[in-house]
């Protein structure tokens, strides 16, 4: 194993120790601040998550948005393939998805140009960890070859770290949102 896959598995090890803490610990309305940000971007097209194991939960915020424009969930196809996003409203009809994700029962494509994006650990610099199988990473990079997208990582506070171990081929994320603060990141000459 190499010492970058180490170092992401230790990372990953206790990022996810310290969300499941802060999970259990959370009370209610931890979405109200992506709430807000998005906001700002009513009618835009956006693709949330629909949270497994102990991921904060932006249903109640992609509900809201969903009442002003598009709102869709990932649909993981395949192994080394990005993301596609089906349209969801809040109550439509769910089917189970790989790793228990819930999906919307009937595919109906859309591109979002907003991804709130789930994650194990973040920084300030705009670095994701995610699970390791770098399908928001391939998504992110297709989509913003095609156009300004925008990635809204969504997690508790207890998940922020520093030095994450990132490689060249992991999108960045253009802001962060907490049940306590959002976080704005530089600019990133990558992109």
């Amino acid at each position: 194993m190499s010492d970058l896959v180490a170092r992401k598995a230790a990372a990953r090890k206790a990022a996810l120790a310290r969300r499941l803490e802060a999970h259990r610990a959370a009370p209610p309305g931890g979405a109200g601040l992506l709430s807000a940000v998005l906001a700002g971007h009513r009618g835009v097209s956006l693709a949330g998550y629909m949270p497994i194991r102990s991921e904060i939960d932006p249903l109640p915020a992609m509900a809201e948005a969903a009442a002003h424009g598009p709102v869709a969930v990932p649909v993981i196809e395949g192994a080394g393939l990005p993301l596609r996003f089906s349209r969801w409203e809040p109550g439509c009809p769910l089917r189970e998805g790989p790793f228990g994700a819930m999906v919307p029962e009937t595919d109906d494509f859309m591109t979002p140009e907003i991804l709130i994006v789930p994650l194990v650990a973040f920084d300030r610099a705009g670095g994701r960890l995610g699970y390791g199988g770098g399908f928001y990473d391939r998504t992110l990079q297709g989509l913003r070859a095609a156009r300004p997208t925008l990635a809204i990582g969504f997690a508790y506070g207890a998940q922020e770290a520093e030095g994450l171990p990132l490689e060249p081929t992991d999108q960045p994320l253009d802001m962060v949102v907490t049940e306590d603060e959002v976080i704005t990141m530089p600019r990133h000459p990558r992109r």
